[in-house]
């Protein structure tokens, strides 16, 4: 559970701009403090719990405890049936990216604990997609699985060298998939 928040977490918590968030900071209607040498504001879960409760804000928005998963995949029918299996499972929430570009701009808005990744990709390869992620160090706490029907045991190991932390091989069980997400988790 997060104790505290960017102004952008908390206008996606609050489903508003940022810059709404922003006035509300300066005009001292939401409590929290600035990052000594920045601009940046942060704001304490405390502050912002009493700030949702005076405005009628719904308070599950806030960290429903469950694990963000990011399910990226070019195939519909494969999107559809793990977001419906994984959020029935009831510990995950789960948004989904059909590409490796909505995947990154996606994984910089929802903030995911986990990434479950197709290898093979209209537009970039799984193993470009851990590259990048991996190469920026606000994700190094994101778990990426691998999911392919296609890659041999040297794709497999080129994709652990690029990043993944798992692969699973389609088709698979969605018990072994929840099972290697809670593992890797921690949930």
């Amino acid at each position: 559970m997060k104790s505290v928040y960017t102004t952008g977490e908390v206008a996606a918590v609050c489903k508003v701009s940022q810059q709404t968030v922003i006035r509300c900071f300066d005009s001292g209607k939401l409590k929290g403090f600035r990052v000594p040498g920045s601009r940046f504001r942060r704001i304490p879960r405390e502050s912002l719990l009493q700030f949702m409760r005076e405005n009628g804000i719904p308070l599950e928005n806030l960290d429903s405890g469950k694990k963000r998963i990011l399910v990226v995949d070019d195939d519909e029918a494969i999107l559809e049936m793990l977001t419906e299996l994984l959020e029935r499972d009831g510990r995950f929430e789960v948004r989904v990216a059909r590409g490796g570009y909505e995947a990154g701009l996606l994984t910089q808005e929802f903030r995911p604990d986990a990434v479950v990744l197709d290898y093979k990709l209209p537009d970039i390869n799984g193993n470009k997609v851990c590259r990048t992620l991996r190469s920026n160090p606000a994700f190094a706490n994101i778990r990426i699985i691998i999911i392919s029907g296609v890659a041999d045991p040297d794709e497999r190991e080129e994709l652990l060298a690029a990043g993944a932390d798992d692969f699973l091989q389609k088709p698979f069980q969605i018990d072994d998939l929840i099972a290697r997400l809670l593992q890797l988790v921690h949930a």
